[in-house]
This record gives structure tokens, C-alpha cells and sequence, in this order.
């Protein structure tokens, strides 16, 4: 019995969660209200906040789901232009989600997407760089916090500015600009 309750759990939360990305990109975040989830995810309210406290919830649990899609995306391994986060992979898939990550940007969504994703990525950012070995005149975690912020920063310039580059050329700035100041 306990097998059946999880995987009805499991289809719970598949369809609160899908009925979410939809209506985001839809709707936009600001205006999306849990009565909508609720009523695209055809579930009630108290099965919603069975798995979800808020609305912002929900959005911090597609952001955990996001970081894992984005580590599963970019290459496992560092390259030779940014040996500390793979950068590129995460602009090649920012730019086959497109328009996911522009509705995001533009919507109140972004606080709560920039403070998560920084979280994220300086965390993974200063684990790279304590396995790397190497010595630097400034702490590891104010690099590690300076590349994500960075990194995150490019990347909304880059959305804003209708993706005027490639990954490859918008990732070869980036590791110009930020990585190689601290090599």
C-alpha cells in the first residue's frame, strides 16, 4: 500500500509542478495565484499544501529541480577557459529554455531565481575551487560568490539583450572578464 501512496504522491506533485511551469510561462509569476495551480493541476487546496507550503515554495522546489537539469546539462567536467563551473553548458541550455529563463527574468520570480541560483552555484563554484588545489590572495568563498554573481549577471544582460551572441562567444567573455582575473 505504502508504494501505491508514493507513486500517487509522486503524480501529486508531477502535476501541481507541471500545471506550475505552464501557467508561469503563461501568466508570468507576478499574477499566478495558487487557486490557479490548483485548478490547471486538478488537485484540491489542502493536496497542494500537503507538498507545498506557498506559492514560493513551489517556486524554490522548480528552482532545486532547475540547478539539477542545469548540472545534468552543462559538462560534468571544467573546461580549460573556466576550470571552476561549467559556464558554457549552462548558456547553451539557457538558450534552448529560452524563453523559460526571459519570463523569469522579467518577472518579480528573478529575486527569488537569482538568490537560489547563486546559493547554487557559488556552492558548486567552491568546491571546484578547494579540489583545484590552487592558492589565491583573496578567501575562496568571496571568489566562488564574485563568480556566480557574475556569471548571473551575464547571463540577464545576455537574455536582455536578445541573445546578440552565441554561448560560445557570450561564455568566452564571461571566462575573459571574470575567470581569468582570478587565475
Amino acid at each position: 500500500m505504502q508504494d501505491k501512496t508514493d507513486r500517487r504522491s509522486q503524480r501529486t506533485r508531477q502535476a501541481i509542478d507541471d500545471a506550475f511551469i505552464e501557467l508561469l510561462m503563461e501568466k508570468g509569476y507576478d499574477v499566478l495565484s495558487v487557486k490557479d495551480i490548483i485548478d490547471r493541476a486538478n488537485v484540491g487546496r489542502s493536496t497542494f499544501y500537503a507538498h507545498y507550503k506557498d506559492k514560493e515554495g513551489l517556486f524554490v522546489s522548480q528552482m532545486e529541480r532547475l540547478v539539477k537539469v542545469l548540472s545534468q546539462h552543462g559538462p560534468q567536467e571544467v573546461s580549460k577557459e573556466n576550470p571552476f563551473f561549467p559556464s558554457l553548458g549552462l548558456f547553451r541550455h539557457v538558450q534552448e529554455q529560452k524563453k523559460l529563463y526571459k519570463l523569469l527574468t522579467w518577472d518579480s520570480g528573478i529575486n527569488l531565481l537569482n538568490g537560489y541560483l547563486q546559493k547554487s552555484l557559488s556552492g558548486q563554484i567552491e568546491q571546484n575551487l578547494v579540489t583545484s588545489g590552487q592558492t589565491f590572495d583573496v578567501p575562496i568563498p568571496v571568489i566562488a560568490n564574485f563568480l556566480a554573481g557574475s556569471f548571473l549577471s551575464m547571463l540577464k544582460w545576455w537574455l536582455d539583450g536578445k541573445m546578440a551572441y552565441t554561448p560560445e562567444q557570450i561564455n568566452e567573455m564571461y571566462c575573459t572578464l571574470a575567470v581569468k582575473g582570478i587565475g
